[in-house]
């Protein structure tokens, strides 16, 4: 039974991070590749949520008034939600560029001021966006190419991290490279499940406002256009780039609020799932609901581990299958080194890169744990987070592999 317990456990690691994005790729090589060639330009809003960004909102209104897309086809709405700042009066002193303002003094939350402001939207297509991030001058006409398919209602572009931050930015740029391969696979297949919710475009006519409870907006607003029968598209040429969390501990706030959000969308999953879509159902299971349950897996796996090593009846004959020994030692050292590499990476200032792959994993992990214990005790709050900023700086050329 021991034997049982530690192999699904390992099975379900293993199937969340390496056997789902195998079968999937599998499976998209028998789908032609569609290429978004459209010569379209809808009309398109660009619906920018900020709350206290005074040190980088200039920033990022001059990033979108650069941006190669006719001017009297974009319009850039800006969301204030309960900025204390001087966020509002620098957004204001734009207004002559074309700039506008969706403001409310009292904090409500991201959601609360983006439904407030979508109602000042006057796009067939809605760009959401935050402050923290700067767009390449082709984003949006990259964005829009796919909804010259009528069946597409939903682009995401790509999140590059920008690089020169150290380990953590290291680890989290490799780890939006593994996402970016699993939406293209996805795309391939019919329709990605993921989405970058700073580089999200939206028909305008899909969107349906997320209830202000709900944590994880992005993923709401694309469950709502999966469930409608429409495509959501991922477009990795539409590159969006912002700088990693200032710190460890920032970055693992960020993450435990997103895997809060996941655990919601696992009790309202009976809503949120496509039901009549099965293999947008198993891609939202596998891609979205398995990741959350990991660090459940990871400790299961150690502790089964362990009972295997001290129980004497598995002692007796060496079978790799029933966890005995020397397997069980050898399996459980693996582990120790594991974690090891972790703690050492998590406690240095410059680890190596053998460090990356372990403490990223294990700290993301503990950020689900945290993510866990902050839904179940409803500590979990849908508003903002705010957390300093890293000076965003324009963005540099990048290479094909997403690399500044």
């Amino acid at each position: 039974m021991i034997a049982i317990l530690f192999w699904l456990f390992v099975s379900s690691i293993i199937y969340a991070y390496v056997g789902y994005p195998l079968i999937l790729a599998i499976l998209a090589r028998t789908r032609p590749e569609k290429k978004a060639d459209g010569a379209v330009t809808p009309f398109v809003t660009l619906l920018i949520a900020a709350y206290n960004e005074e040190a980088i909102i200039a920033e990022k209104l001059e990033n979108s008034l650069a941006l190669d897309y006719p001017r009297h086809r974009l319009q850039i709405l800006v969301a204030a939600d309960g900025s204390t700042d001087r966020t509002v009066d620098i957004v204001c002193s734009y207004a002559d560029r074309g700039i506008e303002l969706s403001y409310s003094g009292p904090r409500q939350g991201k959601m609360a001021a983006i439904n407030r402001a979508i109602d000042r939207a006057i796009g067939d297509v809605v760009l959401f966006s935050d402050a923290n991030n700067l767009y390449e001058p082709n984003v949006v006409r990259e964005l829009v190419k796919p909804f010259a398919d009528p069946g597409v209602g939903a682009v995401s572009g790509a999140k590059i991290i920008i690089q020169g931050d150290g380990a953590l930015g290291e680890s989290e740029g490799l780890y939006w490279k593994y996402e970016s391969f699993i939406k293209q696979q996805e795309t391939r297949l019919g329709s990605c499940v993921g989405v970058a919710g700073e580089v999200l475009a939206v028909r305008h006519g899909l969107f349906e406002a997320p209830p202000n409870y709900i944590i994880n907006d992005d993923f709401y607003v694309a469950m709502c256009v999966l469930r409608r029968n429409y495509r959501v598209v991922y477009t990795p040429q539409a590159r969006s780039h912002e700088r990693v969390s200032p710190s460890a501990q920032d970055e693992v706030n960020r993450r435990a609020r997103i895997v809060a959000g996941r655990y919601q969308a696992l009790v309202l999953a009976h809503q949120l799932l496509p039901l009549h879509r099965p293999v947008i159902a198993w891609q939202v299971i596998s891609h979205k609901f398995l990741r959350p349950l990991v660090p459940l897996a990871m400790i299961g796996a150690l502790v089964t581990n362990v009972i295997a090593v001290g129980d004497p009846v598995l002692l007796a004959t060496a079978s790799l299958p029933h966890l005995t020994s020397p397997f069980s030692w050898l399996l459980l050292l693996a582990q120790i080194v594991f974690y090891s590499l972790a703690w050492i990476g998590a406690h240095t200032a410059q680890p190596g890169k053998w460090f990356y792959l372990p403490t990223f994993l294990v700290n993301s992990n503990l950020a689900a744990v945290m993510g866990l214990v902050r839904y179940l005790t409803q500590q979990q709050t849908t508003l903002w987070q705010r957390v300093p900023r890293r000076r965003l700086q324009r963005p540099l050329p990048v290479h094909e592999d997403g690399e500044v």
